[in-house]
């Protein structure tokens, strides 16, 4: 009589074992997949967010000197509704400079050889400069702003390059990006600007 060779079948307690580590391997690989997608999701409305409605810049330069510095990061609120005084970045060549409104379509604008602005006769207070200049200016006194268009300056009047200028000159309304809201970088000079 022949002797044969009994396999050994995997009790009820392995089986089940198995199944439960087949299962939660499934069910780990469905957690993976769904954050994957909760993560890219979020990554593309966080970029359509920042291009399409709330840009983020890093300044670059001395022109708005004490009020931005280089390096410091803002966030605009894209609008082309400006009031005189708003911080505003647009757009030139290729470029997104940060500048101030000082007059609005249809303002005269004026400044002495002292540096002191008047829009429509009347001396505006500038508490955010700290030195008052004529720098690069081309342009002929009482100047009015062409419509929908901004006289824009800024607030380093010395080393700035702005609407004085023919270079830049006004800048029209198709070219504002927005208002620059909040600054955000360095952290403990987080603050709203108004």
């Amino acid at each position: 009589m022949k002797k044969f060779k009994t396999k050994n079948f995997p009790t009820a307690n392995e089986i089940s074992s198995e199944l439960k580590y087949e299962r939660n391997k499934i069910r780990f690989r469905r957690i993976i997949k769904s954050s994957v997608y909760a993560l890219v999701l979020v990554a593309a409305i966080a970029v359509l967010i920042a291009t399409l409605v709330l840009p983020v810049l890093q300044i670059s330069g001395t022109s708005m000197e004490p009020t931005l510095n280089n390096g410091e990061i803002v966030v605009l609120f894209k609008t082309t509704k400006l009031e005189r005084g708003d911080l505003c970045g647009f757009s030139y060549s290729n470029k997104i400079l940060i500048k101030r409104v000082i007059g609005l379509p249809g303002d005269y604008i004026a400044i002495d050889e002292e540096g002191n602005v008047f829009v429509n006769n009347k001396k505006i207070d500038e508490p955010y400069i700290t030195e008052k200049g004529l720098g690069e200016c081309d342009i002929e006194f009482p100047y009015q702003v062409p419509e929908n268009e901004f006289f824009l300056m800024g607030d380093h009047r010395s080393t700035s390059i702005d609407s004085r200028s023919t270079v830049i000159g006004c800048i029209p309304q198709d070219q504002i990006i927005g208002k620059i809201f909040l600054k955000v970088w360095p952290l403990s000079d987080i603050s709203i600007i108004d």
